[in-house]
Protein backbone atom coordinates (compact mmCIF):
# COMPACT_ATOMS: atom_id res chain seq x y z
CA UNK A 1 0.00 0.00 0.00
CA UNK A 2 1.49 3.81 -0.51
CA UNK A 3 2.56 5.29 2.30
CA UNK A 4 0.63 8.07 4.54
CA UNK A 5 1.79 11.49 3.37
CA UNK A 6 2.40 14.38 6.04
CA UNK A 7 3.13 17.81 5.34
CA UNK A 8 4.40 19.05 8.68
CA UNK A 9 6.36 17.35 10.70
CA UNK A 10 6.05 16.29 13.71
CA UNK A 11 8.32 17.54 16.42
CA UNK A 12 9.93 14.08 18.29
CA UNK A 13 11.87 14.14 21.31
CA UNK A 14 13.26 10.36 21.91
CA UNK A 15 14.09 9.38 25.46
CA UNK A 16 15.88 7.02 27.65
CA UNK A 17 16.21 3.64 29.46
CA UNK A 18 13.34 0.79 28.53
CA UNK A 19 10.76 3.49 26.98
CA UNK A 20 13.61 4.13 24.29
CA UNK A 21 13.90 0.97 23.54
CA UNK A 22 9.89 0.63 22.46
CA UNK A 23 10.24 3.42 21.05
CA UNK A 24 12.40 2.38 18.38
CA UNK A 25 10.04 -1.12 17.97
CA UNK A 26 7.26 1.02 17.43
CA UNK A 27 8.16 3.08 14.94
CA UNK A 28 9.38 0.20 13.36
CA UNK A 29 6.66 -1.81 13.40
CA UNK A 30 3.61 0.50 13.85
CA UNK A 31 4.57 3.79 12.27
CA UNK A 32 7.38 3.66 9.05
CA UNK A 33 5.84 1.32 7.30
CA UNK A 34 2.05 2.98 6.81
CA UNK A 35 3.16 6.15 7.08
CA UNK A 36 5.97 8.99 5.41
CA UNK A 37 6.70 10.14 8.25
CA UNK A 38 8.46 13.49 8.85
CA UNK A 39 9.75 14.61 12.07
CA UNK A 40 11.95 17.50 13.51
CA UNK A 41 14.21 14.77 15.81
CA UNK A 42 15.42 15.63 19.22
CA UNK A 43 17.73 13.48 21.37
CA UNK A 44 15.83 14.06 24.71
CA UNK A 45 17.88 10.68 26.57
CA UNK A 46 19.81 12.50 29.56
CA UNK A 47 23.54 11.66 27.86
CA UNK A 48 22.78 14.45 25.09
CA UNK A 49 20.95 16.27 28.00
CA UNK A 50 24.32 16.63 29.64
CA UNK A 51 26.64 16.65 26.16
CA UNK A 52 24.74 20.12 24.86
CA UNK A 53 23.92 21.31 28.64
CA UNK A 54 20.21 20.83 28.07
CA UNK A 55 20.29 22.94 24.97
CA UNK A 56 18.54 20.19 23.73
CA UNK A 57 15.76 20.20 25.35
CA UNK A 58 15.03 23.87 25.26
CA UNK A 59 15.30 23.44 21.52
CA UNK A 60 12.90 20.73 21.59
CA UNK A 61 10.30 23.16 23.41
CA UNK A 62 10.42 25.50 21.27
CA UNK A 63 10.19 23.78 17.74
CA UNK A 64 6.91 22.39 19.83
CA UNK A 65 6.41 25.89 19.60
CA UNK A 66 7.06 26.34 16.09
CA UNK A 67 5.35 23.44 14.62
CA UNK A 68 2.23 22.88 17.20
CA UNK A 69 2.61 19.29 17.74
CA UNK A 70 5.43 16.90 19.52
CA UNK A 71 5.33 13.29 20.71
CA UNK A 72 7.64 13.42 23.34
CA UNK A 73 9.19 9.44 24.87
CA UNK A 74 9.56 9.07 28.93
CA UNK A 75 12.70 10.78 30.02
CA UNK A 76 14.81 10.27 33.18
CA UNK A 77 15.10 13.25 35.80
CA UNK A 78 18.54 12.97 37.53
CA UNK A 79 19.01 12.15 41.05
CA UNK A 80 22.20 11.76 43.07
CA UNK A 81 22.48 7.90 41.87
CA UNK A 82 21.80 8.83 38.77
CA UNK A 83 24.76 11.71 38.40
CA UNK A 84 27.02 9.08 39.44
CA UNK A 85 25.78 6.83 37.09
CA UNK A 86 25.80 8.96 33.85
CA UNK A 87 28.61 10.89 35.43
CA UNK A 88 26.65 13.72 34.58
CA UNK A 89 28.36 17.61 34.55
CA UNK A 90 25.28 19.10 36.38
CA UNK A 91 21.78 17.43 38.18
CA UNK A 92 19.47 19.01 35.05
CA UNK A 93 16.10 19.59 35.53
CA UNK A 94 13.23 17.51 34.70
CA UNK A 95 12.51 18.31 30.73
CA UNK A 96 8.85 18.01 31.31
CA UNK A 97 8.90 21.02 33.24
CA UNK A 98 11.10 22.73 30.63
CA UNK A 99 8.49 21.97 28.17
CA UNK A 100 5.30 23.26 30.32
CA UNK A 101 7.19 26.34 31.14
CA UNK A 102 7.79 26.89 27.60
CA UNK A 103 4.53 26.17 26.88
CA UNK A 104 2.88 27.59 29.32
CA UNK A 105 0.81 24.54 29.57
CA UNK A 106 -1.50 22.14 31.03
CA UNK A 107 -1.23 18.51 31.74
CA UNK A 108 -3.99 16.14 30.57
CA UNK A 109 -4.19 12.47 31.44
CA UNK A 110 -6.59 10.07 30.42
CA UNK A 111 -6.88 6.09 31.23
CA UNK A 112 -7.20 3.67 27.71
CA UNK A 113 -10.16 1.88 28.85
CA UNK A 114 -10.65 -1.48 27.61
CA UNK A 115 -13.55 -3.86 28.10
CA UNK A 116 -11.37 -7.18 30.06
CA UNK A 117 -10.23 -4.43 32.70
CA UNK A 118 -12.60 -3.01 34.80
CA UNK A 119 -12.28 0.47 37.18
CA UNK A 120 -12.06 -0.77 40.62
CA UNK A 121 -15.12 1.83 41.26
CA UNK A 122 -18.10 -0.33 39.42
CA UNK A 123 -19.55 2.60 37.96
CA UNK A 124 -17.32 4.11 36.16
CA UNK A 125 -17.97 3.53 32.12
CA UNK A 126 -15.92 6.02 30.88
CA UNK A 127 -12.62 7.51 30.90
CA UNK A 128 -12.04 10.51 33.55
CA UNK A 129 -9.36 13.06 32.46
CA UNK A 130 -7.08 14.99 35.11
CA UNK A 131 -5.86 18.25 34.32
CA UNK A 132 -3.55 19.30 36.27
CA UNK A 133 -2.05 22.55 37.13
CA UNK A 134 1.85 21.99 37.31
CA UNK A 135 2.92 25.41 38.64
CA UNK A 136 3.73 27.00 41.86
CA UNK A 137 1.93 26.09 45.12
CA UNK A 138 3.44 23.55 47.78
CA UNK A 139 5.83 22.48 44.76
CA UNK A 140 7.77 26.07 44.61
CA UNK A 141 6.86 26.74 48.02
CA UNK A 142 9.44 28.26 50.93
CA UNK A 143 9.54 26.45 54.46
CA UNK A 144 11.32 26.87 57.65
CA UNK A 145 11.06 24.68 60.34
CA UNK A 146 10.90 27.12 63.38
CA UNK A 147 12.80 25.81 66.14
CA UNK A 148 11.27 27.55 69.07
CA UNK A 149 8.53 30.24 70.44
CA UNK A 150 8.80 33.35 68.32
CA UNK A 151 6.18 35.10 65.56
CA UNK A 152 6.08 34.45 61.77
CA UNK A 153 4.60 36.89 59.71
CA UNK A 154 4.02 37.50 55.62
CA UNK A 155 4.97 40.10 54.16
CA UNK A 156 4.52 41.78 50.55
CA UNK A 157 6.62 44.70 49.44
CA UNK A 158 5.37 46.37 46.15
CA UNK A 159 7.49 47.85 43.73
CA UNK A 160 6.63 51.41 45.08
CA UNK A 161 7.86 50.52 48.57
CA UNK A 162 4.25 50.12 50.16
CA UNK A 163 3.85 47.32 52.72
CA UNK A 164 1.35 44.61 53.10
CA UNK A 165 2.23 42.04 56.62
CA UNK A 166 0.50 39.92 58.25
CA UNK A 167 1.00 37.64 61.13
CA UNK A 168 0.84 34.01 60.55
CA UNK A 169 1.00 32.43 64.00
CA UNK A 170 2.25 32.97 66.95
CA UNK A 171 4.35 29.99 68.18
CA UNK A 172 5.01 29.04 71.57
CA UNK A 173 6.17 26.04 70.80
CA UNK A 174 8.97 24.55 68.01
CA UNK A 175 6.55 24.15 64.43
CA UNK A 176 6.82 24.41 60.44
CA UNK A 177 6.17 27.00 58.26
CA UNK A 178 5.09 27.17 55.01
CA UNK A 179 4.50 29.97 51.89
CA UNK A 180 3.54 29.03 48.79
CA UNK A 181 2.36 31.46 45.53
CA UNK A 182 0.86 31.39 42.85
CA UNK A 183 0.06 34.14 39.98
CA UNK A 184 -2.95 35.57 37.77
CA UNK A 185 -1.16 35.01 34.82
CA UNK A 186 -0.58 31.46 35.07
CA UNK A 187 -3.96 30.44 36.66
CA UNK A 188 -5.69 32.47 33.55
CA UNK A 189 -3.25 29.79 31.07
CA UNK A 190 -4.66 26.90 33.07
CA UNK A 191 -8.14 27.94 32.58
CA UNK A 192 -8.13 28.97 28.91
CA UNK A 193 -6.12 25.37 28.31
CA UNK A 194 -8.63 23.42 30.52
CA UNK A 195 -11.49 24.96 28.43
CA UNK A 196 -10.15 24.83 25.04
CA UNK A 197 -9.36 20.78 25.54
CA UNK A 198 -12.91 20.47 26.76
CA UNK A 199 -14.03 22.09 23.67
CA UNK A 200 -11.59 19.88 21.97
CA UNK A 201 -12.58 15.88 23.32
CA UNK A 202 -16.65 17.69 23.94
CA UNK A 203 -16.92 17.44 27.41
CA UNK A 204 -17.93 18.59 30.31
CA UNK A 205 -15.45 20.40 32.74
CA UNK A 206 -15.31 20.02 36.16
CA UNK A 207 -13.43 22.25 38.63
CA UNK A 208 -13.02 22.15 42.38
CA UNK A 209 -10.92 24.52 44.99
CA UNK A 210 -11.45 25.30 48.77
CA UNK A 211 -12.44 28.66 48.62
CA UNK A 212 -14.71 28.71 51.50
CA UNK A 213 -11.69 28.19 53.89
CA UNK A 214 -8.91 29.57 51.80
CA UNK A 215 -10.82 33.16 51.07
CA UNK A 216 -8.10 34.97 48.64
CA UNK A 217 -5.62 32.08 47.52
CA UNK A 218 -8.02 29.35 46.34
CA UNK A 219 -10.54 32.11 45.81
CA UNK A 220 -8.78 34.00 43.17
CA UNK A 221 -9.00 30.39 41.64
CA UNK A 222 -12.26 30.29 41.17
CA UNK A 223 -12.69 33.86 40.10
CA UNK A 224 -10.54 33.31 37.18
CA UNK A 225 -12.03 30.38 36.10
CA UNK A 226 -15.57 32.04 36.02
CA UNK A 227 -14.36 35.43 34.61
CA UNK A 228 -12.92 33.64 31.59
CA UNK A 229 -15.67 30.96 30.84
CA UNK A 230 -17.90 34.01 31.11
CA UNK A 231 -16.20 36.42 28.83
CA UNK A 232 -14.80 33.67 26.50
CA UNK A 233 -16.10 29.88 26.80
CA UNK A 234 -19.69 30.63 27.67
CA UNK A 235 -21.43 30.74 24.46
CA UNK A 236 -18.83 27.88 22.81
CA UNK A 237 -19.68 25.64 25.54
CA UNK A 238 -23.53 26.06 25.31
CA UNK A 239 -23.71 25.71 21.56
CA UNK A 240 -20.83 22.48 22.28
CA UNK A 241 -23.62 20.96 24.58
CA UNK A 242 -21.27 20.65 27.46
CA UNK A 243 -21.30 22.38 31.03
CA UNK A 244 -18.72 24.07 32.96
CA UNK A 245 -19.16 23.07 37.31
CA UNK A 246 -17.46 24.65 39.85
CA UNK A 247 -18.09 23.35 43.28
CA UNK A 248 -16.04 22.84 46.38
CA UNK A 249 -12.88 20.38 46.28
CA UNK A 250 -14.55 17.62 48.86
CA UNK A 251 -18.05 18.11 46.86
CA UNK A 252 -15.94 17.43 43.43
CA UNK A 253 -14.44 14.23 45.04
CA UNK A 254 -17.93 12.91 45.64
CA UNK A 255 -19.50 13.56 42.81
CA UNK A 256 -16.66 11.82 40.57
CA UNK A 257 -17.04 8.42 42.78
CA UNK A 258 -20.35 8.70 42.09
CA UNK A 259 -20.46 9.65 38.73
CA UNK A 260 -20.13 7.62 35.08
CA UNK A 261 -16.80 9.37 33.92
CA UNK A 262 -16.70 10.80 30.84
CA UNK A 263 -15.33 14.24 31.73
CA UNK A 264 -12.51 16.37 32.33
CA UNK A 265 -11.37 17.50 36.12
CA UNK A 266 -9.06 20.31 36.70
CA UNK A 267 -7.15 20.29 39.58
CA UNK A 268 -5.54 22.34 41.06
CA UNK A 269 -1.26 21.16 41.06
CA UNK A 270 -1.29 19.27 44.46
CA UNK A 271 -4.60 18.33 43.70
CA UNK A 272 -3.79 16.70 40.66
CA UNK A 273 -0.80 15.39 41.70
CA UNK A 274 -2.53 13.00 43.90
CA UNK A 275 -5.90 12.49 42.05
CA UNK A 276 -4.08 11.27 39.16
CA UNK A 277 -2.67 8.54 40.61
CA UNK A 278 -5.96 7.64 42.25
CA UNK A 279 -7.71 7.70 38.89
CA UNK A 280 -4.75 5.82 37.06
CA UNK A 281 -4.45 3.10 39.61
CA UNK A 282 -8.32 2.80 39.78
CA UNK A 283 -8.57 2.51 36.10
CA UNK A 284 -6.32 -0.32 36.15
CA UNK A 285 -2.58 0.98 35.45
CA UNK A 286 -0.71 3.92 35.31
CA UNK A 287 1.07 2.16 32.24
CA UNK A 288 -2.36 2.36 30.74
CA UNK A 289 -2.70 6.29 31.07
CA UNK A 290 -2.38 8.76 27.93
CA UNK A 291 -1.13 12.31 28.63
CA UNK A 292 -0.87 15.34 26.50
CA UNK A 293 0.42 18.55 27.42
CA UNK A 294 -1.84 21.82 26.21
CA UNK A 295 -0.71 25.66 25.90
CA UNK A 296 -3.42 28.05 26.07
CA UNK A 297 -2.50 28.90 22.59
CA UNK A 298 -3.23 25.55 21.03
CA UNK A 299 0.09 24.02 21.22
CA UNK A 300 0.43 19.80 22.05
CA UNK A 301 2.87 17.79 23.65
CA UNK A 302 1.94 13.90 23.72
CA UNK A 303 3.45 11.53 25.80
CA UNK A 304 2.82 8.54 28.08
CA UNK A 305 2.55 9.21 31.63
CA UNK A 306 4.64 6.76 32.84
CA UNK A 307 8.52 6.86 33.33
CA UNK A 308 11.66 5.09 31.56
CA UNK A 309 10.84 1.93 33.50
CA UNK A 310 14.50 1.32 34.88
CA UNK A 311 13.94 -2.63 36.36
CA UNK A 312 13.48 -3.69 32.53
CA UNK A 313 15.78 -1.69 30.94
CA UNK A 314 18.72 -3.21 33.02
CA UNK A 315 16.99 -6.57 32.25
CA UNK A 316 16.64 -5.63 28.72
CA UNK A 317 20.76 -4.93 29.03
CA UNK A 318 21.74 -8.44 29.91
CA UNK A 319 19.56 -9.67 27.03
CA UNK A 320 16.53 -10.41 28.47
CA UNK A 321 13.31 -10.26 27.27
CA UNK A 322 10.78 -8.03 29.08
CA UNK A 323 7.23 -7.86 29.07
CA UNK A 324 7.10 -4.29 29.43
CA UNK A 325 3.44 -2.42 28.50
CA UNK A 326 3.87 0.15 25.22
CA UNK A 327 0.28 0.78 25.20
CA UNK A 328 0.76 4.65 26.51
CA UNK A 329 3.70 5.19 24.03
CA UNK A 330 1.59 3.85 21.21
CA UNK A 331 -1.23 6.50 22.39
CA UNK A 332 1.38 8.94 22.27
CA UNK A 333 2.53 8.38 18.86
CA UNK A 334 -1.19 8.02 17.58
CA UNK A 335 -2.21 11.19 19.66
CA UNK A 336 0.16 13.43 17.45
CA UNK A 337 -0.18 11.94 14.41
CA UNK A 338 -4.27 12.40 15.08
CA UNK A 339 -3.52 15.74 15.99
CA UNK A 340 -1.79 16.61 13.00
CA UNK A 341 -3.97 15.04 10.61
CA UNK A 342 -6.55 17.04 12.35
CA UNK A 343 -4.38 21.14 11.92
CA UNK A 344 -3.22 19.78 8.62
CA UNK A 345 -6.36 18.60 7.21
CA UNK A 346 -5.12 15.33 6.43
CA UNK A 347 -8.33 12.83 6.46
CA UNK A 348 -5.82 9.69 6.16
CA UNK A 349 -3.28 10.53 8.62
CA UNK A 350 -6.38 10.95 11.31
CA UNK A 351 -7.78 7.51 10.18
CA UNK A 352 -4.21 5.66 10.39
CA UNK A 353 -3.88 7.11 13.76
CA UNK A 354 -7.78 6.02 14.66
CA UNK A 355 -6.29 2.36 13.38
CA UNK A 356 -3.46 2.35 15.41
CA UNK A 357 -5.48 2.70 18.57
CA UNK A 358 -8.00 0.46 17.79
CA UNK A 359 -5.66 -2.50 16.29
CA UNK A 360 -4.03 -1.53 20.13
CA UNK A 361 -7.66 -2.34 22.26
CA UNK A 362 -8.54 -4.89 19.80
CA UNK A 363 -5.19 -7.15 21.14
CA UNK A 364 -5.63 -6.89 24.49
CA UNK A 365 -9.40 -7.53 24.06
CA UNK A 366 -8.61 -10.67 22.18
CA UNK A 367 -6.18 -11.36 25.35
CA UNK A 368 -2.68 -10.95 23.97
CA UNK A 369 -1.37 -8.17 26.56
CA UNK A 370 2.09 -8.03 28.57
CA UNK A 371 2.35 -9.36 31.89
CA UNK A 372 0.80 -6.46 33.84
CA UNK A 373 -2.13 -6.17 32.71
CA UNK A 374 -2.74 -10.67 32.54
CA UNK A 375 -3.60 -10.04 36.37
CA UNK A 376 -6.33 -7.47 35.93
CA UNK A 377 -7.89 -9.12 33.19
CA UNK A 378 -11.58 -10.63 33.70
CA UNK A 379 -13.75 -12.56 31.28
CA UNK A 380 -10.76 -13.62 28.95
CA UNK A 381 -8.53 -16.01 29.26
CA UNK A 382 -4.70 -13.98 28.89
CA UNK A 383 -1.91 -14.98 26.74
CA UNK A 384 1.21 -13.27 28.29
CA UNK A 385 3.32 -11.96 25.31
CA UNK A 386 6.95 -9.82 25.83
CA UNK A 387 7.12 -6.31 24.20
CA UNK A 388 8.18 -7.59 20.76
CA UNK A 389 5.64 -10.04 20.52
CA UNK A 390 2.78 -7.71 21.68
CA UNK A 391 3.93 -4.95 19.01
CA UNK A 392 3.95 -7.58 16.53
CA UNK A 393 0.25 -8.70 17.28
CA UNK A 394 -0.75 -4.92 17.10
CA UNK A 395 0.81 -4.91 13.83
CA UNK A 396 -1.16 -7.78 12.47
CA UNK A 397 -4.24 -6.38 13.04
CA UNK A 398 -3.43 -3.10 12.22
CA UNK A 399 -3.14 -4.77 8.53
CA UNK A 400 -5.65 -6.45 8.41
CA UNK A 401 -7.67 -2.67 9.30
CA UNK A 402 -6.33 -0.68 7.11
CA UNK A 403 -6.25 -3.71 4.37
CA UNK A 404 -9.99 -3.60 4.98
Amino acid sequence: MEKIKMTTPLVEMDGDEMTRILWQMIKDELILPFVDLKTEYYDLGLPNRDATGDQVTMDAALANKKYGVSVKCATITPNAQRMDEYKLHEMWKSPNGTIRAVLDGTVFRAPIMIDCVKPVVKNWKKPITIARHAYGDVYKCTEFRIPGPGKAELTFTGENGEKQTAVVYDFECAGVLQGSYNKDSSIASFARSCFNYALDVKQDLWFGAKDTISKKYDHTFKDIFQEIYDAEYKEKFEAAGITYFYSLIDDIVARVIRSEGGFVWACKNYDGDVMSDMVSTAFGSLAMMTSVLVSPDGKYEYEAAHGTVTRHYYRWLKGEKTSTNPMATIFAWSGALKKRGELDGLDDLVAFGEALEAASLQTLNDGVMTKDLCALAEGVTPTAVDSEGFIKAIRQRLEAKLGA
